[in-house]
């Protein structure tokens, strides 16, 4: 019998992977990735470790869940080693709880390695901290990905009137909706949000507004999926300590002038 590992490979940044999580990939005998990882952990793996793409597009599956969940039993059954490699953390809307529960099932050993999410990581690299002694003392995370054909569950109520900082995950779709309802449920609409596009890499983007004008704001800047919402008083944080962004452009401005 062989394991599974169930690893989080952080928000994008490659650097951000745990130490933990990069020695099973270079332990791996195959490697199951999901579309959001950064491609470059791929080259730690051996030569010789068989890599699975198990990408999810909006609307679209490469590989539809039961079929990821059949190799993971599959090749561990070979006496393999198995990485199932995922964006951020597998335990935050990441679907590892529902492969660990068939991983049990079958009989399975395996081990499960936190990885850093975007609802945290993503902030952070915009200038955005979650929590502040001022500003917020309590944060949540949530889905911005409403299931077709299922009713809306969530106690927007509860997240307008007693959550400071919310993070929403896979939003930019429905962000009209989750605007509307946040004000309807009792948010002041002046009340700051961003959208943070492809977090912690160099292809970051970050947008500022309120929830009575970001979306408008979106629609002008083509902001796409992958993004974080961040909605709270901390989003004003930003103009004062952002720091990545303007790394990245004080390097390409160096660039220019050396060249």
């Amino acid at each position: 019998m062989g394991k599974v590992y169930l690893v989080g490979a952080g928000p994008g940044d490659v650097d951000l992977i745990t130490v933990k999580g990069l020695r099973c990939i270079q332990e791996a005998d195959v490697i199951l990735y999901d579309r959001l990882i950064n491609k470059e952990l791929l080259s730690y793996a051996k030569p010789e470790a068989d890599l699975i793409y198990c990408g999810k597009l909006p609307n679209y599956h490469a590989m539809i869940q039961e079929t990821i969940n059949h190799f993971l039993v599959k090749y561990a059954k070979q006496g393999k080693i198995v990485t199932r490699l995922k964006g951020g953390d597998p335990f935050i809307f990441g679907r590892g709880a529902e492969e660990a529960e068939t991983l049990v099932d079958h009989g399975i050993p395996f081990e499960v390695v936190p990885g850093i999410t975007a609802g945290i990581a993503a902030p952070a690299y915009a200038g955005i901290p979650v929590t502040h002694r001022e500003l917020s003392s309590s944060f949540a995370i949530v889905t911005g990905h409403m299931r077709a054909g299922k009713s809306d569950s969530i106690h927007w109520e509860s997240l307008a009137k007693g959550i400071d900082t919310l993070a929403i995950y896979m939003g930019v779709g429905n962000l009209p909706y989750i605007c509307e309802q946040l004000i309807n449920h009792g948010r002041a609409a002046s009340t700051p949000v961003a959208l943070i596009h492809w977090g912690t890499t160099e292809e970051q983007q970050t947008v500022t507004g309120t929830l009575a004008t970001i979306v408008d704001i979106v629609k002008k800047s083509d902001i796409k999926n992958p993004s974080m919402i961040v909605v709270g008083e901390v989003v004003k944080l930003r103009d004062k300590i952002q720091w990545f962004e303007q790394n990245n452009l004080n390097a390409d401005m160096l660039k220019e002038l050396s060249i």
